[in-house]
């Protein structure tokens, strides 16, 4: 950006919206998730024991999920915002709504519900808040919560 356009931050407005493009869990997203994390809970791992539990089954690893969301999104941005973007400023309110299993497919629904600027930060011109939705193929949410993005 030159010096004479507008910056990102001041060309998003509250209420634009995003919807970004499917990923599937699989078992292999799982299993690499639990040897990264160390998270190696019977919930994700103990494929006998859940069929026997109120779940029957598996379950992906939630942070999983919302790590899942967050590469989501970073795909689903035009190369002019992700050179806007300074870092992941935060989040708020992480909610984890309902399972997701294993073969589940997953997508993020976000809109801009606030803008704050930062004049006296050194690269960045604000703070976007981002209303995110992860929800499963059947629409239903299964992870809500609110990104703060710092961005020029």
């Amino acid at each position: 950006m030159t010096d004479d356009t507008e910056s990102y931050f001041e060309t998003t407005e509250v209420g634009d919206t995003t919807v970004t493009e499917n990923r599937t869990i699989t078992e292999a997203d799982v299993v690499n998730f639990a040897g990264v994390s160390g998270d190696f809970n019977h919930l994700h791992m103990d494929k006998e024991r859940m069929e026997d539990s109120g779940f029957g089954q598996r379950i992906a690893h939630g942070m999983l999920v919302f790590s899942m969301s967050t590469g989501l999104l970073w795909q689903s941005r035009s190369q002019e915002e992700r050179e806007a973007v300074v870092a992941f400023y935060g989040i708020n309110d992480l909610r984890f709504r309902q399972p997701v299993f294993i073969g589940e497919t997953i997508h993020v629904e976000m809109e801009v519900t606030e803008k704050r600027e930062k004049p006296d930060h050194p690269v960045a011109s604000g703070v976007l808040h981002l209303d995110a939705e992860i929800k499963n193929q059947d629409d239903a949410t299964v992870i809500s919560c609110e990104f703060l993005s710092l961005v020029k």
